[in-house]
């Protein structure tokens, strides 16, 4: 541990030097500095700031700028020249004098400022940097009063756009190289660099400066815009939007994925300008993905429900009180719980005898809620709605999926972390592409892997994050997977076996029978640690807050104990008061609905699009007598719903995200909705609540308290009930079912995209413009068995439609096509592989397809 400086007159009083470190001076004061650790750092921590812009704690240094000129003596002779701080290594017995005690340090810092505003414009007033700016701090506390330059200063052509959220001011850049370390070091996309030589010299692509090449298509390219030191690269969905001082500015937690990022959030006039990433060297470090800082205006768009919407007897919704809607929704879900309503007729027989009432309601929550609002669902469901069908996964799911939750995921706490990661020896990812589905995970992965960490995939193909890793693909055809990890090459599992590995899992193992048990029995057999990385914000909250089919809060299994132990928390008499037998998950939910074994459906934020069967789902919502639809925004749901509540975004609420790693990020409101400019929306004053709200008080229309009216209260009441892990969980059965490995022909592998038009994306055109265009992949041999090339059209074929994209060849499996598992349609339809009736490691024809006019996919 670094000891406290002292004045260089002490030096016969200090102790030895630890060991590891080596003693210098720097401003007369004596300081014991890590070995290799780099002068600039050595001085932040003496509090001494020495001016730079090229220096960044998380990147290579550079010595690009030169701005941190400082004077050096070593062996009692100085070095004929300042000294750049960013890239010289303390040393022992060396003296360091800063521009604080060093006249020399001082005029060659003035000189270095002066040199980068020779050709700097003079455009503060209209620059998106003014006001944070640390050229314009510097220049005050580094530079020359008055310039000497006369001359005509270098002009280019602005903005120039290096990609649809990027633009960039050639002429305000310093090349301090930020943007390029960024791009090469961190998130492994080398499209932007240096360009020319000499006084000619700038950052680019290939593409903005030659004419050809490729845009700077990277998920991760707005952390270039934030890192910048002066205004070069400024966000399009921002520029010229606001000042910095006219912003009020909150922290968050990302809501996009399962990371838990800390981000800011800038606001202004009641609606969100810019998200910037926060400071969290535990969790996102500084850096987050382009999804999380430009995907913010969903909150603003004319799509949003600011009131309580009743249907009437029209058959159309009109804006009611809250009053009344939670009346009404409460008279429904009353009907439809005891079966009070009237008996169905046979379609068949319509003169027959009518048969026994449709009884009972499923809870369809979805996976974006605060582990609150989870626990409120939970709740809702096992009290006001006596169920325990409730599913809060909202995509392709499966039992075996919930045998694995309860085995290593429920109420383990803070398990595997991002830390752990980057420590790892060995880490492989299993049913997850980590760069499309957990951007973050990407980042610390790729950090380790530069690291020495040995990084293996399960898959398909060589992705870009498999590269970009340095990783060993273990590839297996589609549904083989389970396979693939009993019979792992030797190295892998090695790998594995040594102390600190760690597997990886996504939510997409519950597409593959098998996988989630081949997972638990390679992490009992190697001892490597496993965690879960769910896609979306509010999964790994869900399953602790109860909002399963299987899982009381706090991980209770639903068993005896279980239910008296929660009982007897919730104040109820005894266990008999909760429901007995485990619930059905949301595809059986759906189907009870379909077959009329279901009255009623609460919805809250699915998009149809995202579940498994998107027909069924409209099916159930066609067929069930009560839908009560909790949601932000206009969706296919509203259309079916019998009352909509309008429930708050994560801007207007507090609440708590609970990362993959089990790790609780907290977010206090960012904009209040409760009124003033900064509650209206377009306008309109907004009267939306958090669901844990709107659930107690709609729970006490119907005789039941929940004790969940806010946010903080509905976490106090979690945190005491604790958790309540079996000491023997039950193992994890392999699943039979799933879609059937054809004998010969086609086998189709599918993901989704990070970019890929889901709810959150609305009212972001750059943003979509930046997604990585949806492209069918196939090997060479069984391209040319089909007769396609690359870049041809080529027609994928469901049960249900097919979809059209270009063609590129890939290193898969033979007789293995992959395709998006979400497209995205110019005129705002979005096609599923689902809604096509396909799934991963099911069977697929391809064609060569015709060609659509805008090139967009059929």
């Amino acid at each position: 541990m670094t000891q406290a400086p002292e004045r260089a007159s002490d030096q016969d009083d200090l102790p030895p030097v630890p060991h590891g470190h080596v003693r210098l001076t720097i401003d007369d004061r004596v300081v014991d500095a890590p070995q290799g650790e780099l002068l600039i750092r050595t001085c932040e921590r003496l509090g001494i700031v020495v001016p730079r812009f090229c220096d960044h704690p998380l990147l290579d240094p550079a010595g690009a700028c030169r701005q941190c000129l400082v004077e050096v003596e070593m062996g009692g002779r100085k070095m004929p020249k300042p000294q750049a701080s960013c890239t010289m290594t303390v040393a022992q017995d060396m003296v360091v004098n800063t521009q604080m005690t060093s006249a020399v340090a001082d005029k060659a810092q003035q000189g270095v400022m002066e040199l980068l505003l020779i050709n700097h414009p003079l455009d503060c007033p209209v620059c998106d940097k003014g006001g944070e700016c640390p050229l314009q701090n510097q220049a005050m506390s580094s530079g020359r009063a008055e310039s000497r330059f006369v001359e005509e200063k270098r002009t280019f052509a602005k903005p120039l756009p290096i990609s649809d959220e990027v633009l960039l001011d050639r002429e305000r850049c310093v090349l301090c190289q930020r943007c390029t370390r960024f791009s090469r070091q961190i998130a492994g996309d080398q499209f932007i660099e240096l360009l020319e030589r000499g006084a000619h010299q700038q950052i680019g692509t290939e593409e903005t400066a030659f004419g050809e090449g490729e845009d700077f298509q990277s998920y991760f390219s707005g952390n270039t815009i934030q890192i910048c030191p002066v205004g070069a690269l400024t966000s399009a969905s921002y520029r010229f939007r606001s000042r910095p001082f006219d912003l009020v500015s909150t922290p968050g937690i990302s809501e996009h994925d399962s990371s838990g990022a800390a981000i800011r959030r800038d606001w202004r006039r009641g609606g969100v300008t810019r998200v910037l990433a926060g400071d969290d060297p535990e969790v996102n470090e500084e850096w987050i993905d382009d999804k999380t800082r430009f995907a913010f205006r969903y909150t603003q768009t004319d799509r949003r429900i600011l009131r309580p919407q009743v249907r009437g007897d029209d058959g159309a919704l009109h804006d009611a009180s809250w009053t009344d809607a939670l009346e009404r929704a409460a008279s429904l879900l009353i009907a439809a719980r005891d079966g009070s309503g009237p008996a169905p007729v046979d379609a068949d027989d319509p003169d027959g005898e009518p048969g026994e009432p449709k009884r009972g309601v499923g809870v369809l929550p979805g996976g974006r809620l605060t582990v609150e609002d989870a626990y409120a669902y939970a709740k809702f469901a096992r009290l006001a709605l006596r169920t325990n069908d409730i599913d809060a996964r909202a995509r392709v799911h499966s039992g075996e999926e919930l045998d694995f939750l309860a085995a290593h995921v429920a109420g383990t706490g803070l398990g595997v972390t991002y830390a752990d990661l980057e420590a790892a020896p060995s880490v492989l990812t299993v049913a997850l592409e980590v760069e499309e589905e957990a951007p973050i995970v990407f980042l610390r992965l790729r950090k380790a892997a530069r690291a020495g960490t040995r990084v293996h995939h399960l898959g398909q193909w060589s992705t870009p994050a498999v590269v970009k890793t340095g990783g060993r693909l273990v590839r297996c055809a589609p549904g083989d997977e389970p396979a693939a990890l009993r019979t792992l090459p030797d190295a892998v599992a090695d790998g594995l076996g040594q102390p600190g590995a760690v597997v990886l899992v996504g939510e997409r193992a519950a597409e593959v029978p098998g996988l989630y048990a081949a997972v638990s029995a390679l992490v009992e057999r190697t001892g490597a640690r496993v965690a879960w990385i769910p896609r979306r914000a509010g999964e790994r909250g869900a399953v602790d807050a109860g909002a399963l089919p299987n899982l009381l809060p706090g991980g209770r299994p639903i068993d005896d104990v279980g239910r008296t132990e929660l009982a007897s928390s919730w104040g109820l008499a005894d266990a008999e008061a909760l429901p007995a037998a485990p619930g059905r998950d949301a595809a059986a939910i759906l189907r009870a609905a379909v077959d009329g074994r279901l009255a009623g459906l609460v919805v809250g934020g699915v998009e149809l699009t995202d579940l498994p069967d998107p027909e069924l789902a409209r099916a159930a919502l066609g067929a069930a007598d009560v839908v009560i639809s909790l949601e932000q925004a206009t969706s296919e749901v509203t259309a079916y719903a019998d009352v909509v509540l309008p429930v708050a975004p994560v801007v207007n609420k507090a609440g708590t995200f609970r990362n993959w790693e089990g790790r609780d990020r907290y977010f206090a409101t960012t904009i209040d909705p409760s009124g003033g400019s900064a509650g209206r929306v377009g306008g309109t004053a907004a009267t939306t609540l958090p669901d844990c709200r709107v659930l107690d008080t709609l729970a006490v229309e119907m005789d039941v308290d929940l004790f969940t009216q806010t946010p903080q209260v509905a976490a106090a009441e979690l945190e005491r009930l604790g958790v309540a892990r079996p000491s023997e969980p039950a193992p994890v059965r392999g699943d039979a079912t799933g879609p059937a490995a054809p004998d010969e022909g086609l086998v189709l592998a599918a993901w989704r995209q990070l970019l890929d038009g889901g709810a959150l994306m609305a009212g972001e055109p750059e943003l979509a413009g930046t997604a990585r265009p949806p492209k069918i992949r196939v090997s060479a041999p069984t391209a040319r068995r089909l007769g396609i090339e690359e870049d041809d059209p080529a027609e994928l074929e469901g049960p249900r439609g097919s979809l059209i994209l270009p063609v590129e060849i890939a290193d898969l499996p033979d007789d293995v096509v992959w395709a998006p598992a979400r497209v995205p349609h110019p005129d705002g339809r979005i096609v599923t592989l689902a809604g096509l009736g396909l799934a991963h490691g099911g069977a697929v024809r391809l064609t060569g397809g015709r060609p659509t006019r805008d090139g967009s996919p059929a």
